[in-house]
């Protein structure tokens, strides 16, 4: 517990995780690896006092990030290197901080974030790959880039997601903004980019498993448009594999100065 009498700073930072050991960002019950209690105790160790962190978004079982962003407070005083250093060096290899800055009092990890950015990973190929295992999400049917691309256009804007929500989500309303949409193909590799204001548990997944049907032509591409207004999961595509998804960005107001991530530029 922090001392009441101390200076408490404000710190966000970035992290970096393979999520494929990982039952998700949130601590779970004894036994079961999180994101989260790897990060709250190796920061614990070098502030030399217990920490509570906050994500900018719940990452869920196996998916893994390029640009989480988490804030956490202390009386704790150290150079930002002493502190990524420090930190790495309890952290697991498969976690990493990746940058550190004093931020507000205002700033918040989750609740400043204008919107946050997914990348999805699948490799179209014949053959699967022995070295992207839990890595990309391997598909042998050739997939339909175009139509996927030309379905996902459709869902840009703000709509009653209900459709592409986890039957377990907790959020309060089911509206979100998608912001963009792309999917693109270099090589083997289809890339599936959506940022949104925020998502629904299980969104981003279940909207990947509707274009991965499109893709491989049992759907047409309005298909995706009457999974929207139907409102009801039971319509939906089964969710996609969680290894092909990563975090990708988290953008927040100018004024925090953060540094940038990933440039989607």
């Amino acid at each position: 517990m922090m001392n009441k009498n101390l200076q408490i700073i404000k710190f966000a930072a970035g992290l970096e995780y393979d999520g494929s050991n990982y039952h998700g960002w949130q601590i779970q019950k004894a036994g079961i690896l999180s994101v989260q209690f790897e990060v709250e105790k190796a920061i614990s160790m070098i502030a030399n006092h217990k920490i509570e962190v906050f994500c900018s978004g719940r990452t869920d079982a196996y998916v893994h990030s390029i640009g989480q962003v988490i804030h956490f407070e202390t009386h704790a005083i150290r150079k930002n290197i002493s502190w990524i250093l420090g930190i790495n060096s309890y952290l697991p290899k498969n976690i990493s901080i990746q940058w550190i800055k004093q931020v507000s009092d205002v700033f918040h990890a989750r609740y400043s974030a204008i919107s946050r950015a997914y990348r999805y990973i699948i490799y179209n190929n014949v053959i699967r790959s022995a070295i992207l295992k839990n890595r990309v999400h391997f598909e042998h049917i050739l997939l339909n880039v175009q139509a996927m691309h030309q379905a996902s256009q459709l869902l840009i804007g703000e709509y009653d997601f209900s459709s592409f929500r986890s039957k377990k989500c907790q959020s309060r309303t089911p509206f979100r903004k998608i912001i963009s949409m792309d999917v693109y193909k270099w090589n083997k590799f289809i890339f599936v980019d959506i940022e949104a204001n925020s998502f629904l548990q299980y969104m981003a997944r279940n909207i990947i498993g509707c274009l991965l049907e499109i893709g491989k032509m049992k759907q047409n591409i309005s298909w995706i448009m009457s999974v929207l207004k139907k409102k009801n999961r039971f319509f939906c595509a089964p969710t996609a594999n969680p290894s092909g998804l990563y975090l990708l960005n988290v953008k927040y107001p100018n004024f925090f100065k953060l540094p940038i991530t990933y440039n989607q530029e």
